[in-house]
């Protein structure tokens, strides 16, 4: 089986994909994905009860492997989650579409891929590209891979280690023979 390294964008370029989504729906959207590293299938699931405003927590219920865990809630997604509860006042589901059933992943695949259009990145982007971004981010901060694997909710620590190979190289400052030649 190949094993090929995740793709993920730079932390600018995941600031101009939140800053060039007008639809606050979207960019709340892209918030979750990135800034507590769901799953589309983990956004759209969401109710109005699974934000704990108050302990600033994210509460994930059932999600892959049947399980439950609980992730950071950003004050920045806080705000804009408030717009847009004012804005759509949704009834069960946090992002509803028009029936009030959740809100169809394949809604948000083009949304985002437009998004990143929009944004001038020229990387191939879907929804998941923003959770491999915002545990590359974490790995390449400092954070411990324990706390990582939490919060991406994998069973398996090999599964999240995939990430300190990624940078392993930007953050060493090892540099290329090629820059020592002149």
């Amino acid at each position: 089986r190949q094993h090929r390294l995740p793709k993920y964008l730079g932390q600018q370029e995941v600031k101009r994909m939140i800053e060039a989504a007008d639809n606050i729906k979207h960019r709340c959207i892209l918030k979750l994905l990135y800034g507590a590293g769901l799953r589309v299938s983990e956004v759209l699931a969401l109710t109005l009860a699974d934000i704990d405003s108050a302990n600033m927590l994210i509460h994930i219920r059932d999600a892959k492997g049947r399980k439950d865990r609980t992730v950071m809630l950003s004050r920045s997604l806080l705000a804009d989650l408030r717009d847009y509860y004012l804005q759509y006042r949704p009834h069960r589901f946090l992002f509803e579409g028009r029936t009030g059933e959740a809100y169809s992943a394949r809604s948000v695949q083009p949304v985002v891929k437009q998004i990143a259009e929009k944004a001038k990145i020229t990387k191939t982007v879907a929804p998941h590209i923003l959770r491999h971004s915002f545990a590359t981010h974490l790995v390449e901060s400092g954070t411990d891979i324990r706390y990582v694997q939490e919060l991406l909710g994998h069973h398996s620590i090999k599964t999240t280690e995939v990430y300190t190979h990624i940078t392993d190289v930007s953050t060493s400052g090892i540099k290329s023979p090629l820059d020592h030649l002149s």
